[in-house]
């Protein structure tokens, strides 16, 4: 394998190389470290960088197998980090200047079990700050470009790490998912993104935005990869009480028995709300193809409606920034984190003003301003209330979908990649890119988002969005993994191979 082929290949096949001997964890990850320093300078995946300590870790995991250690299945397998998620040895900033530096005390629940895995941690990846955006152009320390078109957004807020995979800096990742931080970027970059059950992946270590919507997840280029990652980092963890105390779905084996490229039996259900009007015809082409062929595979498909899905947008971002304006007030200057204008002179309150206006983004001062009005005495119940009224109503529309089929199916944006630049200064037009992904979050179900072809008017990928009742994660994988397949077949290879090089559009 040359270090160009280290860098293509799934992290199921770097594993079984590494374990066999093939190649070592330190040619792995210094390839990918050569990676990153060609092409990121273009692409901007990445906040930081520790090549020292991923080829340290990388070393360990040779000496290990040397001494005939057992080891994980991913072990000496490199990774990029969404940098929302806590690293003692790196810093997390959350993608704002409040946060610019800060290396926190603790490693979070998913970190200490990746390290635990061997797997390599290559770095931070750049994000919308405090994950609210959903096209990377949040972040304080500048965009991420989309692989596929330099000019594009690669979707949001884990826009950076959906782009290490598809620039091939990071055979895997992990993101945050509030609203679709996770599936939305996987769709716009030809990836796999997957938003486990809520409380199926710890969120101990995640700096949050809304804590009853964030949860982390894997990203990666494949769906058996997905799948390797997804088992890592789930499980119960007593640190975090929203952790759900139950085994971990056989995501891996439901990949495997997906691949073989039979779903008779699956009930599949066309959710009738998430379609029509303001969808683009490539995007909405390419998922109708894609339905055909769950029907070409075995499955059942039926039209289902779920009729407050409709609503699902306006609930989301009353309640989003409600939590906002709660979570975000313990950056105050006063504990840790940015401090601005403390010369001695100026009392606390007029500190944590200057503080809070320097570092903080237009969007997080937006949404805190938001989430403060709708929680304010007088309009707590007549917004926030009614919201969450909302949210309880969708969730009744999933399980009453649920009972008549197995998965429901979707696309997952209404469009491709967007132009940067283009909505910035247009909130609801960006807010609009979460349509669909957005119900998942407020019912707490497992959803994912998988490649499944390109646009005809511009070429980009589109995503397939598949969503599964709680706990139940392993169906997503079954139909991701079937679809993949047959693509792949169709197609001669996956999509990714079908994207320019990067290096050439630079």
């Amino acid at each position: 394998m040359t270090a160009r082929d280290l860098s293509r290949h799934t992290a199921g096949e770097l594993a079984a190389a590494v374990a066999s001997g093939e190649v070592s964890a330190v040619e792995v990850t210094q390839a990918h470290l050569d990676r990153i320093g060609a092409v990121d300078g273009g692409v901007h995946a990445y906040l930081h960088v520790d090549a020292d300590a991923a080829l340290a870790a990388a070393a360990d995991v040779d000496a290990r197998r040397a001494a005939g250690a057992e080891l994980g299945p991913l072990a000496g397998v490199p990774l990029a980090l969404k940098d929302v998620i806590t690293t003692s040895d790196m810093p997390t900033t959350a993608g704002s200047r409040i946060l610019e530096g800060w290396r926190p005390p603790y490693d979070a629940t998913i970190v200490q079990r990746l390290r635990d895995a061997g797997v390599i941690i290559l770095g931070k990846t750049n994000m919308d700050e405090f994950a609210m955006g959903s096209s990377t152009e949040n972040s304080a320390f500048g965009p991420t470009h989309n692989p596929w078109d330099l000019s594009r957004i690669p979707g949001g807020s884990g826009g950076g790490s959906a782009a290490a995979l598809a620039s091939f800096q990071a055979p895997l990742a992990i993101g945050t998912d509030t609203g679709g931080s996770i599936r939305q970027p996987a769709a716009v970059t030809g990836t796999v993104g997957v938003k486990p059950t809520y409380g199926g992946v710890s969120r101990y270590g995640l700096i949050a935005c809304a804590s009853s919507l964030d949860q982390a997840g894997p990203c990666a280029r494949t769906v058996q990869d997905a799948a390797l990652l997804h088992e890592v980092i789930a499980g119960h963890d007593a640190l975090d009480s929203t952790s759900i105390d139950r085994p971990v779905p056989d995501v891996a084996g439901a990949a495997r028995q997906g691949a073989e490229g039979d779903l008779s039996g699956l009930r599949v259900g066309v959710v009738s709300e998430l379609g029509g009007e303001g969808y683009q015809a490539g995007v909405e082409a390419r998922f109708h193809e894609t339905v055909e062929l769950l029907g070409k595979l075995g499955a059942d498909v039926v039209e289902v409606s779920c009729p407050h899905f409709s609503y699902g947008l306006a609930a989301y971002y009353l309640i989003l920034p409600s939590e906002v304006s709660s979570n975000l007030a313990r950056f105050d200057a006063m504990r840790y984190g940015l401090r601005v204008g403390d010369d001695g002179t100026r009392s606390a309150e007029d500190v944590m003003n200057a503080t809070r206006g320097t570092g903080f983004g237009a969007e997080a001062k937006r949404r805190i301003i938001l989430g403060t009005y709708a929680l304010s005495s007088g309009y707590y119940d007549a917004y926030y209330g009614q919201a969450q009224k909302v949210r309880t109503l969708i969730s009744r529309d999933f399980a009453a979908a649920f009972e008549q089929v197995d998965v429901l199916v979707s696309p997952t944006t209404p469009t491709t990649a967007f132009p940067l630049g283009e909505r910035v200064d247009d909130p609801l037009a960006m807010y609009k890119n979460d349509l669909c992904t957005i119900p998942s979050n407020l019912a707490g179900n497992a959803s994912a988002s998988f490649p499944c072809g390109l646009a005809d008017e511009d070429g980009l990928p589109v995503g397939l969005h598949v969503m599964a009742p709680v706990m139940a994660d392993e169906r997503v994988y079954r139909v991701g993994a079937a679809v993949e397949q047959a693509y792949v077949t169709q197609w001669g290879g996956y999509l990714l191979d079908q994207a320019p090089e990067v290096e050439e559009r630079q």
